[in-house]
């Protein structure tokens, strides 16, 4: 059987596994950030929750510029060259490869899913510069011994690295068990590497309630936790300042002054490095 023959049929199985008729994380996600990548079951649910709590939409734009002022943090002040992107749901504007690649054209990036909805995008994720690396992992948060040893082929595990967990360690149910993902990972990361989370929270009505609408619609729970429980996945590492924040907080962008009269924004982040 030839390569190509080996691929369509491989991309024809990946399609018949997503579902149309449920709502799904990363095309809610995508909707929610101006992508196409939905449809519109997912739309349906995104505007209900719109209604319940619009500010949900400033936790997605919010939490996608808090990654793009990470990389850059990473890039230009720790010297990173190398991210793992876990979680990397449905590609959109400046993802990770595109904002480090655009500081250090020869970093090297390794996303990380096992969604179907993403794998069928995957082509998008792996271009990359010339001078550097794009690779695309079909592999599972749960597994982390199994991604690490796979990153491994494209990652260099005795130089540090960036390992960045945005949006997703809610879908864990169990707080003891993701924080236990968390560690596994960072224990296989060599000193000098960082964590970068962000996730949503639960420190508003609002956000409580949008999180029960959607958990009712039939998708995968999300689970959205306190913030003492966000930081709680930096135990062990130096937090970077201005430590466990709202994502606007973190190292804003001096030409972009934050909004007096805005809502605070339902997620928190936080950047840790492995001594």
């Amino acid at each position: 059987m030839s390569d190509t023959h080996s691929q369509i049929e491989a991309a024809a199985e990946i399609r018949a596994r997503i579902d149309t008729t449920t709502p799904h994380s990363a095309r809610f996600w995508n909707y929610f950030v101006g992508g196409k990548d939905n449809y519109e079951v997912d739309r349906e649910i995104g505007d209900q929750i719109k209604e319940i709590f619009p500010g949900l939409v400033d936790v997605a734009l919010g939490s996608r510029l808090f990654l793009g002022r990470a990389v850059r943090h990473l890039v230009r002040e720790q010297g990173i060259r190398q991210f793992l992107d876990i979680g990397t749901g449905l590609p959109t504007a400046d993802n990770t490869h595109e904002v480090a690649q655009r500081e250090a054209p020869d970093a090297r990036i390794v996303y990380v899913d096992n969604d179907p909805i993403v794998l069928t995008h995957a082509g998008a994720l792996l271009t990359s510069s010339p001078e550097g690396t794009t690779a695309y992992l079909d592999a599972d948060l749960y597994a982390p011994e199994t991604v690490l040893e796979a990153a491994a082929g494209t990652l260099d595990f005795s130089r540090p690295i960036a390992l960045i967990i945005l949006n997703t360690l809610g879908h864990v149910a169990d707080y003891g068990q993701a924080r236990d993902l968390v560690r596994r990972l960072t224990a296989g990361l060599p000193a000098g590497s960082h964590l970068v989370i962000s996730d949503s929270t639960a420190t508003s009505e609002g956000m409580i309630a949008a999180s029960n609408a959607y958990n009712a619609s039939g998708a995968t729970p999300y689970h959205v936790r306190g913030v003492a429980e966000i930081a709680g996945f930096f135990e062990g590492l130096d937090l970077v300042a201005p430590g466990i924040t709202r994502v606007p907080s973190w190292r804003p962008d001096p030409d972009t002054p934050a909004d007096p009269a805005a809502a605070p924004v339902d997620a928190y982040c936080g950047v840790g490095r492995k001594p």
